[in-house]
């Protein structure tokens, strides 16, 4: 659950990293360095929040890298499905909620079944 937790919050700065600088007023009008540099900003703290995440899911044996990555993608979609709802003023149409659900699909047999445990971590 702290994976998931943290991988969700990690999404919510990377959202705005990435797509926030098309709404936020403070930047219209400035040159595009400006922008790169406050989206990196942002982003700063997706990775302060994404790198735990991902030691602590892989390094606890709970997921391995496959499930690591596909849960993320997972969540970086439903942070972006509510991002563009509220904030870009974008509707969910048929064939992304279709999408999004094939993608859960994607998770389910990711996590579904044991492929083994992860290969040993030195340190």
């Amino acid at each position: 659950m702290k994976t998931v937790l943290l991988l969700t919050c990690s999404n919510i700065f990377m959202t705005l990293a990435w797509y926030g600088h098309l709404k936020f007023k403070f930047l219209e009008g400035k040159p595009l360095a400006v922008v790169i540099l406050v989206s990196w900003g942002i982003a700063f703290f997706e990775y302060c929040l994404m790198v735990p995440a991902n030691r602590a899911g892989y390094l606890s044996g709970t997921f391995t890298g496959y499930q690591l990555k596909i849960i993320q993608e997972v969540i970086t979609l439903a942070v972006f499905v509510v991002f563009a709802w509220l904030v870009l003023d974008e509707k969910l149409r048929w064939n992304h909620a279709v999408s999004f659900a094939l993608i859960l699909l994607a998770v389910y047999f990711a996590v579904a079944f044991k492929s083994g445990p992860p290969p040993a971590v030195g340190n």
